[in-house]
């Protein structure tokens, strides 16, 4: 018999709203309260998201974010930094030991990317796995010279055409692997490397070039741009065929929402949280 999940479709909240309730579902589904969970959501306002070991300090230029009217929050989840504004943003909670997980990081990440690759080619886009195969490729993974989140995909992102279209980080916590990212539709390439910092405008410059080789989004591979409500259908029926489950809506309950509401506010707006490397 098929098995049933848990479908949340947000629309655009807030930058702690996102990543609160992302947290809840891992803690709720940790709990047993909720059965295996897949949401969709937008940004609002567009948001700068941070991998939660990175020096922010260091890396960002918090006065390009603050000028370009942007989010800024730090994710639970590892990777790089990514701006999130003209996409679709996907997460998966389901436990470690579901039958169908594989218990290594990278072969689980290729199960649940599985629905992506489906929602892609429900899309018509012929999406393929990355797999790093030559030791330069294997190399770069270990050292990734960028703090951008596109820049290179690794094991098993998704590629089309030879440039990766969609961006992920997977986090384990109480037994549950979390793993969110981007479905991008369109790049304002500018504005993203506006905000980190470069040892040298030439870097940037260079790192910008190598960049637009590598990263895709869809609207460039297809001639009629994709609405949000085309993509959530496309990725809901991916993740579904791709996993082998229906999913089911489902709306939060007051008391669930108040939840949320509490860790967004008392984590994910908190400077402590945000900006602590």
């Amino acid at each position: 018999m098929t098995e049933i999940w848990r479908f949340i479709y947000s629309g655009n909240k807030a930058p702690s709203y996102n990543m609160a309730l992302d947290e809840a579902l891992l803690n709720w589904h940790s709990n047993g309260t909720i059965p295996p969970t897949i949401r969709f959501y937008g940004w609002n306002p567009a948001t700068l998201s941070v991998g939660y070991f990175q020096q922010v300090e260091k890396e960002i230029n918090l006065e390009k974010v603050k000028e370009n009217k942007l989010g800024f929050v730090r994710r639970p989840t590892g990777g790089r930094g990514v701006l999130h504004e003209h996409e679709l943003t996907y997460s998966v909670i389901v436990s470690e030991h579901h039958p169908a997980m594989p218990a290594s990081v990278t072969e689980a990440y290729r199960v649940i990317s599985t629905g992506l690759l489906e929602g892609f080619k429900e899309l018509g886009l012929s999406a393929y796995f990355s797999v790093p195969e030559s030791k330069q490729e294997k190399d770069a993974l270990k050292n990734p010279r960028s703090s951008v989140c596109f820049d290179a995909p690794s094991w098993y992102e998704l590629v089309v055409e030879g440039r990766k279209i969609a961006g992920s980080a997977q986090t384990r916590q109480k037994g549950v692997i979390l793993q969110h990212g981007s479905i991008v539709f369109d790049f304002d390439v500018d504005k993203l490397f506006d905000l980190f910092h470069y040892r040298s405008e030439r870097l940037r410059e260079r790192m910008q070039q190598q960049f637009l080789k590598k990263a895709v989004a869809i609207n460039e591979l297809r001639e009629k741009p994709v609405s949000m409500q085309e993509a959530v259908h496309a990725f809901k029926n991916g993740f579904e065929k791709g996993l082998d489950i229906i999913l089911e809506p489902y709306t939060l309950t007051a008391k669930e929402e108040k939840e949320v509401q509490q860790l967004a506010k008392e984590r994910y707006e908190s400077d402590e949280w945000n900006y602590r490397r």
